[in-house]
C-alpha cells in the first residue's frame, strides 16, 4: 500500500521527528510504502505548499493511504478536515490519524467517512437552501439580480474597430465584456449580409 505521511509543525523552533517517528513505524509494521509531506507553517494558513502537493499526489492516484499523527496536524478547520475526508473517500484513500485511533479502512473508520460525507452533503444543502432564501428575499424587496442591462452603440464599436482596435481594447473603452463587442459585430455581420443577399 502507498501511504503519504503528512505532518506539520507552526514554528522553525519545533521538531516533526516526534510525529515522524511514531507514523514512521506505524506504516514499517504495516508494510506501507512511505512517501513523506512535511510543513512548518500556521495550522490556521491558507496554503501549505506540502499539503498541496500531497492533494496533488492524491488526485493523481499516486496514495493508496493518508497517515497523519492528528487530526489538527493536518486540517486547519473543521470544514477543510470535513472537505479533505470527503475527498478522499470519493478517490478511495484511506486516512488514518495515529493519535485519535481513526483507521477508515476499519469498520469504525468507514462509519466517520460516512457520517462526513452525510455533514457535508448537509453543508452543501445549508448553503443552498441561503442563497435561494436570499435570492427570494431580493426578488420581494424588488432587487433585479444578475448583470445590468447595458446600452451599447454598435456604431461606436464599428469606429473603434475601424480604427485598429483589438476586441479587448474596444471593450475597455466601452465598460463592457470583450464577449459582448464580439457578439455586437457578429449580429451586425450577419444582418449587413443578410441586406446584401436580399
Amino acid at each position: 500500500m502507498r501511504a503519504a505521511i503528512y505532518a506539520r509543525v507552526s514554528t522553525k523552533d519545533q521538531s516533526c521527528e516526534l510525529q515522524l517517528r511514531d507514523l514512521r513505524a506505524y506504516c514499517a509494521a504495516r508494510g506501507f510504502s512511505v512517501c513523506e509531506f512535511v510543513d512548518v507553517a500556521s495550522g490556521a494558513k491558507d496554503s501549505r505548499l506540502q499539503l498541496n502537493e500531497l492533494m496533488v499526489a492524491a488526485r493523481k492516484r499516486q496514495l493508496d493511504a493518508v497517515v497523519v499523527w492528528r487530526f489538527d496536524r493536518f486540517a486547519r478547520s473543521t470544514k477543510h478536515l470535513l472537505l479533505a475526508l470527503e475527498e478522499f473517500r470519493s478517490l478511495g484513500i484511506q486516512f488514518i490519524s495515529y493519535q485519535e485511533n481513526i483507521d477508515t479502512s476499519s469498520p469504525l473508520g468507514q462509519a466517520l467517512f460516512t457520517i462526513v460525507a452525510a455533514v457535508a452533503q448537509l453543508e452543501r444543502d445549508l448553503i443552498r437552501e441561503r442563497v435561494a432564501a436570499g435570492l427570494r428575499v431580493a426578488r420581494q424587496n424588488g432587487k433585479r439580480l444578475g448583470r445590468p442591462n447595458v446600452t451599447v452603440s454598435v456604431d461606436e464599436i464599428l469606429r473603434l474597430r475601424a480604427q485598429g482596435q483589438s476586441l479587448r481594447k474596444i471593450a475597455a473603452a466601452l465598460g463592457i465584456g470583450e464577449g459582448t463587442v464580439r457578439d455586437r459585430l457578429s449580429s451586425h455581420a450577419r444582418k449587413t449580409s443578410a441586406v446584401v443577399g436580399s
